[in-house]
């Protein structure tokens, strides 16, 4: 493999992917430095400055563990999204935060407030389980079986359940995830 290639499809993607990581592990780091207060730009459901919390929610966490674990889910799923198509990353990531961030500001309840990036890791969850179906392609119906495989039962993180997690959020990221890939396969 030449140094072009190598770059085009191991370096740059994992510097994207490396670099969102690096945001959300910065935005950590300020919120504990200021005492929580950047978790006010959060998603608060149906307030106008809730809506905020659409673009910023997804690199706010409540605590280190909260953080970490969705540092892992986002790494590997996303890597998946760039394996199919690096170029499909960021729109597939936009899709979930608007899926997620409308869905939790719709549905959340009253003076709560959502954090997190799991909405997107159910974005890249629902596009990478559903890429398969809409583009019939061999390879990308590979990736969806082995994605169901291994995550199929997160799935079930949509529907309400433990209290404090956004099932509201995972629900309109995963949606967001599929209606990514429905965009994709029409875009072919």
């Amino acid at each position: 493999m030449t140094t072009t290639a190598l770059t085009k499809h191991v370096k740059r993607p994992s510097l994207v992917l490396g670099g969102t990581l690096a945001v959300a592990w910065v935005a950590f780091a300020v919120t504990i430095l200021s005492g929580g207060a950047l978790l006010a730009f959060g998603i608060v459901p149906r307030t106008l400055v809730g809506l905020r919390g659409i673009l910023f929610a997804p690199f706010l966490h409540a605590n280190l563990q909260h953080l970490l674990s969705n540092s892992v889910p986002f790494a590997m799923l996303g890597w998946l999204v760039m394996l199919r198509d690096a170029r499909h990353f960021i729109p597939v990531t936009l899709f979930a935060m608007l899926g997620s961030g409308l869905m939790a500001w719709l549905l959340g309840a009253p003076g709560s407030v959502h954090i997190g990036a799991s909405g997107v890791i159910f974005g890249y969850l629902g596009f990478l389980m559903l890429s398969g179906w809409y583009t019939r392609s061999l390879g990308s119906i590979a990736l969806s079986v082995l994605v169901t495989a291994l995550w199929g039962g997160v799935v079930l993180g949509v529907m309400p359940g433990v209290p404090g997690v956004s099932w509201q959020g995972h629900l309109g990221g995963f949606i967001g995830g599929v209606l990514a890939a429905r965009w994709f396969r029409v875009r072919r």
